[in-house]
């Protein structure tokens, strides 16, 4: 999420121009303007034109397939004195851009259509495309053409050096100097890859489970989820794979039996169709890793990321997890002494179905916290508009809303992006925000049309879409946040900002095209922005009656609340991580069987137990695309965490505009288009620290975690 603040004084002018352009005269003729406007700078604005029919879906993958071959002919039949870096690396480029455009708009609408056969068409048609996709690695008149331009080592300067580079390192990575048998052998096992984790992925959006309970056995759950999902005479259905929905039960539900039971349905979501899978990919992988000369899939994934390999990645989640240890033994104590007190059992224990209940309860009995009560002060609509206010001035935008000329669902909603001080047309974004069957259903930026800068010199502006499942409103009341979900929005928001306000010429540097441990770091450091109370009081404000603010105590005692169970929270996240590693180092032909029992021993040891017989990661997603990944989460919120400092050393704080033009302009502006090494280090104006994330999780330095300390 991108997102800086102006100085108090001027939030309600902010507010006055946000509400004016809401409503502009006509938003189909703007739409028309923009793009026009975006002509005068030499740039591009587009929207996709989605598949309608399941025919539209098949054409466009023969089309995308088609044209992109003859592309690939016309390199592949380039002679040695023919070779330049336009018909070459540049072109290659050019190539993986229109795929790009196919694949990303066919994913959108397998996650988000109305229309389930649509749904399963765009599944089918991005397993014909990713195994095609795999198969360019493998175009060896392709690579012969490009080896042919660098071995004539060309004096290329920056971002085209780099893109030389990366893209021939690509080319090894995938066993191009490798003997044809050895070759043609991975690239199979890599088509495999492609259909298997789209099958995955896609039993994970399918995954539908609802459970009926009494009000009785909802008791402590708010009145206004139960108005929600009354479905009969006391009958209560709770969908499973719904997010808040789960959350609403496993936060405030004060029998433990009912936790226990929705715990259960929901880690057991996808289990029939994705274990089997995973019992398949992972040796795969492991397979494909060890044939491409690494130990691992987790060290050949990692190679191209910031941590370099993944010894180094799960050191250094097993070292944060040693340094949180003490915090997180307390924090379980405070949680056993609640259900000794709730239950009247001495014996009792913290079960990985209490640990949101009691978690909540600390917060409202130690801190006098209710986290459903502050909804009323975040309306998701005056949220937004407050949001997209903070995010205008700080990295000196505007918003417009426009109209889209085909929505996929009625309440979608389009805005365009420039630049506040030339009006130059930056880019796009959709909201699709609230859940429905068959959507996916967690939260996420989707990439759509990449920015990319074309052969003729135009550069193609970005269009994203942040697809979320917020609270629906009702008849009664709007869609209320809790405060994590104000939290999430700022974030997510911050992905879409990386993606428009890139300046990389070529797409695979674009926006949030940079090493996977980073790409968060940028939306978690303005997590830190619904923390501070000059930024929640401009635009945080009681629904009912907008001239009350969240007390200031009552901001303090969240920030405590917080800090007293992070313990907890970043524990989970450790286990994930190292889940993730574990399964992608350990997992292999012989033993494929024990993916499921070493997944949930590593998180049962770093964690709490499983409940036996369970299966959290068939609903775990990013074992997909983000493979030995997961770790990414907290490298970055490590570096997240080093940025904020920035911003609250700054004249204006969080409110400082000098300083969200400097991250537009070092990190958000430049992708992967260098080193984010050397981008992250010019906005901090020194070398990273590992000081600031040890404090905010709650960790005091000493000698035990002093190897911590230091760049991550």
């Amino acid at each position: 999420m991108n997102g800086k603040m102006t100085l108090v004084l001027l939030l309600p002018a902010l507010f006055m121009a946000v509400s004016s352009m809401a409503q502009p005269t006509n938003p189909a003729v703007r739409l028309k303007e923009f793009q026009k406007r975006a002509a005068r700078f030499n740039s591009v604005i587009s929207l996709p034109q989605f598949e309608m029919t399941t025919n539209e879906i098949h054409n466009s993958i023969r089309k995308t397939i088609a044209s992109g071959n003859t592309a690939l002919d016309q390199i592949g039949a380039l002679k040695p004195n023919q070779v330049a870096f336009t018909n070459t690396v540049r072109a290659l480029d050019d190539i993986g851009y229109q795929i790009g455009l196919t694949d990303n708009r066919l994913s959108l609408l397998k996650e988000t259509s109305t229309n389930a056969v649509l749904r399963d068409a765009a599944t089918e048609a991005l397993k014909e495309l990713e195994e095609w996709t795999v198969g360019l690695d493998y175009r060896e008149d392709v690579y012969k053409a490009l080896k042919t331009y660098a071995d004539t080592k060309p004096d290329l300067k920056g971002e085209d050096a780099k893109l030389l580079s990366e893209t021939m390192r690509d080319y090894r990575r995938a066993g191009l100097d490798l003997p044809k048998a050895q070759r043609d052998e991975i690239e199979r096992m890599r088509k495999e890859l492609s259909r298997l984790t789209t099958d995955y992925e896609a039993n994970i959006t399918k995954a539908e489970q609802s459970m009926k309970f009494t009000k009785a056995e909802l008791e402590g759950v708010p009145d206004d989820f139960l108005g929600q999902v009354k479905t009969g005479n006391d009958e209560y259905t709770v969908k499973v794979n719904v997010t808040w929905h789960y959350l609403s039960v496993m936060d405030n539900a004060k029998r433990e039996a009912t936790r226990k039971k929705l715990e259960t349905e929901r880690d057991n979501l996808a289990r029939a169709e994705n274990i089997p899978l995973l019992e398949n990919i992972l040796p795969l992988r492991d397979d494909v890793a060890r044939k491409l000369g690494y130990k691992s899939w987790a060290d050949y994934q990692t190679e191209v990321r910031m941590v370099k390999n993944a010894a180094t990645a799960i050191n250094f989640l097993e070292k944060l997890s040693a340094g949180l240890q003490p915090k997180f033994d307390a924090e379980l104590a405070e949680f056993r002494q609640l259900k000794v007190k709730e239950t009247g059992d001495t014996n009792a224990q913290i079960c990985i179905w209490d640990w949101r209940y009691f978690s909540n309860q600390l917060k409202k009995e130690k801190y006098s916290i209710d986290a459903e009560q502050l909804r009323v002060f975040f309306p998701y609509q005056r949220v937004l508009e407050g949001m997209f206010g903070i995010y205008q001035s700080m990295f000196g935008l505007k918003f417009e809303c426009v109209e889209p000329p085909y929505k996929w669902v009625d309440d979608l909603q389009l805005w365009a992006v420039f630049d506040a001080r030339s009006g130059e047309p930056l880019g796009l974004f959709y909201l699709d925000m609230f859940p429905r069957d068959g959507k996916y259903n967690h939260f996420a930026q989707f990439g759509i049309i990449e920015g990319k800068r074309f052969p003729n010199g135009k550069y193609q502006r970005p269009t994203v879409a942040l697809i979320c499942n917020f609270p629906s409103p009702t008849k009664d009341k709007p869609s209320l946040l809790d405060h994590n979900d104000v939290e999430t929005l700022f974030h997510e928001f911050g992905h879409a900002m990386h993606s428009i306000l890139t300046r990389a010429n070529y797409s695979r540097f674009s926006g949030t095209s940079v090493p996977r441990d980073f790409v968060e770091a940028p939306s978690q450091m303005l997590e830190n922005w619904v923390w501070d109370k000059k930024v929640l009081d401009s635009f945080a404000a009681d629904y009912r009656d907008s001239s009350k603010k969240i007390p200031a105590d009552i901001l303090s005692k969240l920030k405590e609340a917080r800090l007293a169970t992070e313990g907890t929270r970043y524990r989970r996240q450790l286990s994930f991580g190292l889940t993730d590693l574990v399964l992608h180092s350990q997992i292999h032909d012989s033993n494929a069987k024990e993916a499921l029992p070493l997944s949930n021993k590593t998180l049962s040891k770093v964690f709490l137990p499983l409940i036996p017989d369970t299966a959290f990661v068939a609903y775990f997603g990013h074992l997909m695309h983000y493979d030995a990944g997961y770790y990414g989460y907290a490298w970055a919120d490590a570096i997240a965490a080093d940025m904020a400092t920035v911003f609250e050393q700054s004249p204006k704080g969080y409110f400082d505009e000098a300083t969200g033009r400097r991250l537009r302009q070092e990190i958000y502006e430049q992708g992967d288009s260098r080193d984010v090494n050397i981008s992250i280090e010019k906005f901090l104006g020194r070398q990273r620290s590992l000081e600031p994330f040890l404090k905010k999780i709650g960790i005091q330095t000493n000698a035990a975690t002093a190897s911590l300390t230091g760049k991550p």
